[in-house]
């Protein structure tokens, strides 16, 4: 058989449609291989993000819990010195009774009643009304 044309040309052009199928390949390949890669850092950014808020988020309400507790501890604070006052009063109470003698009647000392003086209901209204007057709480106009 004899080879028509030139021989080097014929084996470019073969080499040159091998190559160009093997680019297609690889591009094709490079493409999902760069679509793969691209879902996957956008899934970890929202995952990233979906845990930051959640973190955020558990932040506050441990602030929230923090502060509730500090409060508590504050009253819980006075409501131990209050008690230790209370306390205090009492015991100074029971040791007061000790030193308070008991009384007896023959102790005690005892005053006559004195007659009280009844004033009638018309004669203190008038002498109030005509304080009233002499002090100028009544008086005319504006």
């Amino acid at each position: 058989m004899k080879p028509y044309g030139n021989q080097l040309n014929l084996k470019k052009k073969v080499l040159y449609k091998i190559k160009k199928n093997s680019e297609k390949i690889s591009l094709i390949n490079v493409k999902l291989i760069h679509q793969i890669f691209d879902t996957i850092n956008i899934s970890l950014l929202v995952l990233i993000f979906t845990l930051f808020f959640l973190s955020f988020n558990s932040q506050r309400k441990w602030s929230n819990t923090y502060k509730n507790l500090y409060k508590t501890r504050a009253i819980n604070n006075n409501l131990i010195d209050y008690i230790a006052k209370i306390e205090e009063f009492y015991i100074s109470e029971l040791e007061s009774i000790n030193t308070y003698t008991k009384t007896k009647p023959k102790d005690l000392i005892y005053l006559d009643k004195l007659s009280e003086k009844k004033e009638s209901l018309f004669k203190k209204n008038l002498s109030s009304f005509i304080e009233g007057f002499i002090d100028s709480k009544y008086q005319r106009g504006y």
